[in-house]
């Protein structure tokens, strides 16, 4: 029975290492990956304090447990250096809303355009959604043709994910940027841009 001390303590997700290993034999794993094969925990200890290494265990689940030789401190800092050029390369894709009506005038349509071209050229998909007002809602085909010019002006900076469709009273499509542009993170003020824009728009 766990004691009321250890309970909510997190969980360690560190492998046992050397005297932390407490079983009594192992299915050893050489520093260049050979099979030593099952020993005594009592020689593999010994064999790694020969070679001046660790002895890890990489598979706890296995019986008997699966443990390596190697430099634990050495294999953390690669581990940690390859988990922190991943991150810098994943790409991180944001998706932006933009909300239109769709009897807009021509003014308001170039300026909304011109919020779209931008969030695809930071590399974010835009969900553009046409919102549909009382008698609005038994002309469909406004906002459908709204969306396909929408889509049509911004080609060059990205294509249709997902076609228009009805969702209750508004109508909306998903514009996904090509290939070529590389995602970034967008700053704080495009964020407070876009909120601005929305609370204009819904006004």
């Amino acid at each position: 029975m766990t004691s009321p001390s250890n309970r909510g303590a997190p969980v360690s997700t560190e492998p046992r290492i050397n005297d932390r290993i407490r079983v009594p034999e192992v299915r050893l794993v050489g520093p260049n990956g050979e099979q030593v094969g099952i020993v005594r925990i009592e020689d593999a200890l010994r064999l790694a304090q020969e070679a001046d290494l660790d002895l890890v265990e990489v598979a706890a689940q296995a019986r008997p447990p699966v443990c390596k030789l190697m430099d634990y401190g050495k294999f953390k800092y690669e581990t940690a250096q390859k988990a922190r050029e991943s991150r810098r390369n994943q790409q991180l894709t944001v998706i932006k809303e933009q909300k239109l009506r769709p009897k807009i005038d021509p003014h308001d349509y170039q300026t909304k355009k011109g919020h779209v071209a931008r969030f695809l050229s930071h590399g974010n998909k835009v969900k553009v959604t046409i919102m549909f007002r009382g008698r609005e809602q038994s002309r469909p085909e406004l906002g459908y043709r709204l969306l396909q010019k929408l889509a049509e002006d911004v080609a060059e900076l990205g294509f249709v994910e997902s076609n228009p469709k009805q969702d209750g009273r508004n109508m909306i499509m998903v514009l996904a940027p090509h290939k070529n542009i590389k995602p970034r993170v967008v700053k704080h003020d495009d964020d407070a841009t876009e909120a601005d824009e929305t609370a204009s728009e819904e006004a």
